[in-house]
């Protein structure tokens, strides 16, 4: 009858609402830092057991707590001595941090050191789940309590897993394995095996390609001389990449420009086109085949080197290739033309050059291997030429540029999408009609042909009509009508642009959403005694992207909680006395109506 009185008793205060409950006064307080001696937050407390540490593999836990519970009673050393101490790397000194150096003569490192060193101490694997699912551990292993950021008592337990403190026997190798093993656990060899393996049926983005000189039956690759060093000096050996176009600039120094005028290769255009070019790698297996080596076509014919006086005339200065692919059937066309230039004889003569190399798809129409490289797909990228249409011609907007004397060139800056720049020059005056002078700086201002569309995206094409935004021009506004002997001349173009990002935040497509060219002109009074005009050009872009507004709030989350076992009982019992909510009397009628059952059962 007593336990079953007990039993009712238990039930009851489970049934007693918690506001009314009566609390224990003798509850058990939750260590902190302070009274585990602890100076900072960040320290790790230690236990009873030498070298214990906190499980660093659970995220979001904070060694706070620390309760040890080895069954038992008895003291589990979690991190022995270890075999061998890979960091104690200075004999008869202690090593900073190394927590399994003897050197150190410290019972407890982990008192002394900040942390210890990987490898000083064996690896731990903890396991953890929240402690109110814990009533008693009945684990083999060490057991701590441990509380997070969030002040949630967590129950870790240390597993003993042998394998992240052991590797496996090492394997004896002999002369019979050894390949074996070499070639199961070994990398790439320095060793080239060229010679060796199979020619690839085709060429793979990055391949060196493969050229052939007739003359010296001579197989050898097409080379692109690029810079290396502070000073940039020429790298012969450095070889072109199938797919790969780039730009590259190197110097050459002379000690004697005199002999080298005429012997140096380098300096010799026809050393650049003395050979084909291999189709597809595998041509190098039948080299009596033809049809399998491409020649290299030029562009424009290129003198030789030739030492007139003083002066070394038709030295290569620039080497562009032009190389037309078509996927796995190789290499279908290679062209190349020079930019040549004359050099002086003189002690520590230099020149500077230039090698180019372009890819581009195969096209049996000439018409449509025309169409030049995108500027992005669809977005403009920044730094892409900004296109302009003119007629059913696309072309790159441009910018003035300047001579070595400061004079206007006949080469122009390409406008970078993105990248507000200005230039100038000064122009000489030859026409001395007013009018004919206007439209002469008119045309030498927006450069040659005049722009009339500017493309919306990067890989607007000209048949696309709908891609591309009518460029808008403002004219000059000064009047010379007070002075009869005045021109009014534009001095000035700005290009002004107005760009947004498009599409989704994930991933915006930069689109230009509208473009004027914006004149500035100045009266010259007496412009028949002028003899140069400063001219300016200026480009500017703006972003004008409206971002969409972010959301008001988060979504919150509904969460539900299980019932409890009573609750149906407290819904029948809070019928009619809502009144009463929190009284303790229909728990009382409740328990009374258990006790006289219980009662009835024991007569």
């Amino acid at each position: 009858m007593c336990s079953s009185q007990l039993l009712l008793l238990q039930l009851f205060l489970l049934m007693v609402p918690e506001g009314i409950r009566p609390q224990s006064s003798s509850s058990q307080a939750v260590p902190t830092p302070s009274d585990l001696g602890l100076g900072s937050q960040g320290a790790t407390p230690q236990s009873s057991e030498e070298g214990s540490e906190s499980p660093g593999a659970v995220p979001g836990i904070f060694a706070t707590v620390v309760t040890p519970s080895a069954p038992g009673n008895r003291t589990v050393d979690l991190f022995p001595d270890l075999p061998i101490c890979v960091c104690d790397l200075t004999p008869g000194t202690c090593d900073i941090n190394c927590c399994c150096d003897k050197d150190c003569y410290l019972p407890h490192p982990r008192t002394v050191f900040s942390f210890c060193l990987p490898g000083s101490v064996r690896a731990s694997s903890w396991v953890c789940v929240d402690n109110s699912l814990i009533f008693r551990s009945n684990s083999p292993f060490p057991s701590r309590v441990f509380m997070d950021a969030n002040g949630v008592r967590q129950f870790c337990v240390h597993v003993n897993n042998p394998k992240l403190n052991y590797f496996q026997k090492l394997q004896k190798v002999n002369a019979t394995n050894f390949q074996g093993l070499a070639t199961e656990f070994g990398g790439e060899s320095f060793t080239s095996t060229f010679q060796t393996q199979s020619p690839q049926p085709f060429y793979r983005a990055g391949d060196p390609i493969l050229t052939y000189f007739p003359k010296w039956s001579v197989i050898s690759f097409l080379r692109q001389p690029a810079g290396v060093g502070a000073g940039g000096l020429c790298a012969e050996s450095n070889p072109a990449g199938f797919l790969e176009s780039k730009s590259t600039t190197c110097a050459r120094f002379f000690k004697n420009l005199a002999n080298s005028c005429t012997l140096d290769p380098a300096l010799n255009a026809a050393s650049y086109y003395n050979f084909t070019v291999l189709k597809v790698p595998r041509g190098m297996t039948d080299l009596q085949n033809i049809k399998l080596q491409i020649p290299v076509t030029l562009v424009s014919q290129a003198g030789s080197p030739l030492l007139a006086g003083n002066t070394c005339q038709n030295v290569v200065s620039q080497v562009i290739y032009e190389v037309e692919t078509n996927g796995t059937f190789g290499i279908q066309k290679v062209s190349v033309s020079f930019g040549q230039t004359n050099l002086t004889v003189e002690p520590g003569t230099s020149l500077q050059q230039q090698f180019i190399i372009r890819f581009r798809a195969f096209q049996q129409s000439t018409a449509a291997s025309l169409t030049g490289p995108r500027s992005g797909n669809p977005g403009y990228l920044v730094g892409k030429p900004l296109l302009a249409l003119t007629g059913d011609t696309s072309h790159s907007m441009t910018l003035l540029q300047s001579q070595g004397d400061g004079t206007c060139s006949a080469k122009r800056h390409k406008v970078q999408f993105g990248v507000n720049a200005i230039s100038g020059c000064k122009l000489r005056l030859k026409e001395r009609d007013c009018s004919h002078l206007q439209q002469e700086i008119y045309q030498i201002l927006h450069g040659r042909p005049r722009p009339e569309y500017v493309a919306m995206f990067g890989n607007a094409a000209p048949a696309q009509k709908g891609v591309w935004t009518k460029l808008l021009s403002r004219n000059c506004s000064v009047s010379a009508a007070h002075c009869m002997s005045c021109c009014v001349l534009p001095v000035s173009l700005e290009i002004q642009v107005l760009w947004a990002y498009i599409g989704l935040q994930s991933n915006p497509q930069a689109h230009v959403a509208g473009a004027r060219f914006l004149y500035q002109c100045q009266s010259i009074p007496d412009f028949q005694q002028v003899t140069e005009v400063s001219l300016t050009t200026a480009v500017t872009f703006a972003d004008v992207t409206r971002k969409p507004e972010p959301p008001r709030g988060q979504p919150r989350m509904g969460w539900k909680l299980p019932f409890d076992f009573f609750f149906p009982f407290k819904v029948a019992l809070s019928r009619g006395v809502d009144s009463q909510k929190g009284s303790v009397s229909p728990i009382l009628i409740l328990c009374l109506l258990f006790l006289r059952i219980l009662s009835l059962e024991t007569k």
